[in-house]
């Protein structure tokens, strides 16, 4: 028979009592004043029924206090950690009741996060392509006026105009720049193995080596998977150019034992030490919880930081074509009719001619 957590409570202490009540009405007595035997057997005698009384408490509230310190350490970023549910009454419905709240939470969560991230994408792209047709164009059409002014110029102005020009040039380069690191359109025509290591190049400085290695046998993922993938290596890159003081990183694409695939970016820096997670490694956590991997951030083996996204699965997706007139119509298709120029190799001379004949 189980009885409710009240009941159970309520007949330990009453255990106490009786056993309290019973030794005052035994043989032994207490005269006054007390003397000291008489208070020595009672002090014992009410130190071991709070020591009865604590350890039988402690044993009932068990339960509870495993509830506790689980709601205390839940993470939804970090799915899949449960407390047991055992025996019955209150506390094993409550248990149950909190994992069922768990469940629907990362749900919940994972749902939400997945339209927030769908919605992102869609808003980079959409400043990507504003960025290389609007801005682009115009800083193309600026610089060919200059250029054209400063032919015309006298010596010193010439020499003026012309450092404006480069700096104009600096800037349409920069904006190119951002534009692909906005919209992975490599990764739409050619695939996760040409953008990772596209992206190994675009991070390489002279004091940051990226040295990417795609392994053999990676199984074909579908086009979620491969953006995760490629956003989770952006942000780990970025945070170790950024904050790592690295001098090399490896970025590590490969097939997993037990099957699915794996990604590894790891550096030689200062590492993480005791600091707290930010935004960068949540939004991981966030993307990855979209496709079902796991992702962990650990210290490396002898310095710097190691970033693993595992995903169980592979998906089914078709081979990507390689490069030429299948891939462009393969990304006018998706991009809604117009070719991906944001992200390509920008060939400024070209621009700055059809600028020019558009200016004539």
């Amino acid at each position: 028979m189980q009885f409710s957590l009240y009941w159970r409570i309520f007949l330990l202490n009453a255990a106490v009592l009786v056993v309290a009540v019973l030794l005052l009405l035994g043989p032994v007595t207490v005269s006054t004043p007390v003397a000291h035997g008489e208070a020595l057997v009672i002090g014992v005698g009410l130190a071991a029924m709070l020591v009865v009384n604590a350890v039988l408490l402690r044993v009932g509230m068990a339960p509870l206090q495993r509830l506790t310190r689980a709601m205390a350490t839940a993470d939804l970023l970090r799915p899949g950690a449960r407390p047991e549910v055992t025996g019955h009454g209150e506390i094993a419905g409550l248990t149950a009741s909190f994992n069922a709240m768990l469940d629907r939470l990362e749900s919940e969560r994972a749902t939400s996060s997945g339209r927030v991230l769908t919605a992102l994408e869609g808003e980079r792209r959409r400043i990507a392509q504003e960025l290389h047709d609007e801005i682009g164009q115009t800083l193309t059409a600026v610089l060919l006026q200059i250029k054209h002014t400063a032919h015309r110029a006298p010596g010193p102005v010439r020499e003026d105009l012309t450092q404006v020009q480069e700096a104009v040039r600096g800037s349409l380069e920069e904006i190119r720049r951002i534009a692909r690191r906005l919209r992975p359109g490599v990764l739409e025509e050619l695939g996760l193995h040409s953008a990772l290591r596209a992206l190994a190049a675009e991070f390489s400085t002279p004091g940051l080596d990226v040295r990417p290695h795609i392994a053999p046998g990676v199984p074909p993922l579908d086009p979620d998977t491969e953006l995760v993938f490629y956003r989770v290596a952006q942000e780990g890159l970025t945070n170790i150019a950024r904050h790592s003081g690295a001098g090399r990183a490896d970025l590590q694409l490969r097939p997993l034992p037990q099957g699915g695939v794996g990604l590894l970016v790891r550096d030689d820096g200062k590492g993480i030490g005791g600091a707290p997670e930010g935004a960068g490694i949540r939004g991981m956590r966030e993307r990855a919880l979209l496709i079902g991997a796991r992702l962990t951030v650990t210290a490396g083996s002898g310095t710097g930081t190691e970033v693993r996204l595992e995903s169980a699965a592979a998906g089914t997706d078709a081979p990507r074509p390689g490069p030429g007139p299948t891939a462009t119509g393969r990304d006018v298709t998706r991009a809604g009719g117009r070719a991906d120029t944001a992200d390509r190799p920008a060939d400024t001379s070209a621009e700055e001619h059809g600028a020019e004949e558009r200016n004539r």
